[in-house]
């Protein structure tokens, strides 16, 4: 008899296990994207990576310093959870739920996350100190909102995702499978690198010297790889460029990132980003 209850239990036992093995393997196979690792990682969904990504971008395009993207992801959080909303209270829309009546420019244009941010900083930089007040305080003289200290509580988590958004080597990734999920989480499984040209030049400003993106070469297609694009970027900008395409790739149906001696490829892992040989020495990869 105990024989029996010990293989009853020994095999209750497996099958708990195996439902446990189930469930982790679904939990990490979950589409999704994230900035930072181990304690410091910030999950993100991919409206907000893309969001976050766009941010960084208006902030290389405007030369601001790092304190100002932590303001703004700090604001962004509190007042959208960084989602570029269509609604708020009253007239507020987009990621920092900005007013039209107030001046901050038409619906339409709000909802475009790069003028939005172009709008949030234009504020900012006139804020005396910016840089050196309390997150808080800084993000509610742009703001005025009803409870200005409700920022503070983000402050933290906005300067993990600055860091990592423009200066951490291979700290933003997205996970999901390109064919698997193209329709339920909007997932292009088109190439298109002209929008996505496109979309990045609405962020960064135009391609040429002095800019955040200096030089863009576009390579025909090979049965081997298909089309790609390579830019350079300036000086300590190249992982703002980078990131941008990563937390972009699922809506131009980019599968394929490498940068400095690092590559990224859309797939079901939360360690997409990998060590491998630069396909162009220097420059930022996206096919």
């Amino acid at each position: 008899m105990l024989v029996v209850i010990a293989v009853l239990l020994a095999a209750g036992a497996y099958f708990a296990y195996s439902a446990y093995q189930r469930y982790v393997v679904q939990v990490l196979t979950v589409p999704g994207c994230q900035a930072g690792t181990g304690a410091n990682a910030v999950p993100l969904d991919f409206g907000q990576a893309a969001d976050a990504a766009t941010v960084a971008a208006v902030a290389a395009r405007q030369h601001l310093p790092a304190r100002a993207l932590t303001i703004a992801y700090a604001t962004a959080f509190q007042e959208s959870k960084l989602e570029n909303l269509g609604y708020g209270d009253r007239d507020s829309v987009g990621i920092f739920q900005q007013r039209p009546s107030q001046g901050w420019g038409s619906a339409a244009d709000l909802l475009d996350p790069a003028y939005a941010a172009r709008a949030f900083f234009g504020a900012l930089v006139k804020v005396p100190n910016y840089a050196t007040i309390p997150v808080y305080q800084a993000a509610q003289a742009v703001q005025h909102s009803a409870d200005g200290s409700a920022y503070e509580q983000y402050a933290q988590s906005g300067a993990l995702l600055a860091a990592d958004f423009t200066a951490r080597p291979h700290a933003v990734t997205c996970w999901y499978s390109p064919s698997a999920q193209a329709a339920d989480e909007n997932v292009s499984t088109r190439l298109n690198l002209t929008g996505a040209l496109k979309g990045l030049s609405d962020a960064v400003g135009p391609t040429g010297p002095g800019e955040v993106v200096t030089k863009v070469t576009r390579s025909a297609s090979s049965p081997s790889h298909g089309a790609s694009v390579v830019l350079r970027a300036a000086g300590g900008q190249g992982w703002t460029v980078a990131n941008w395409l990563v937390a972009h790739a699922s809506s131009y149906g980019i599968t394929r990132v490498g940068y400095a001696g690092y590559q990224w490829k859309a797939g079901l892992s939360e360690t997409s980003w990998q060590s491998g040989p630069s396909t162009a020495a220097g420059g930022i990869v996206a096919s």
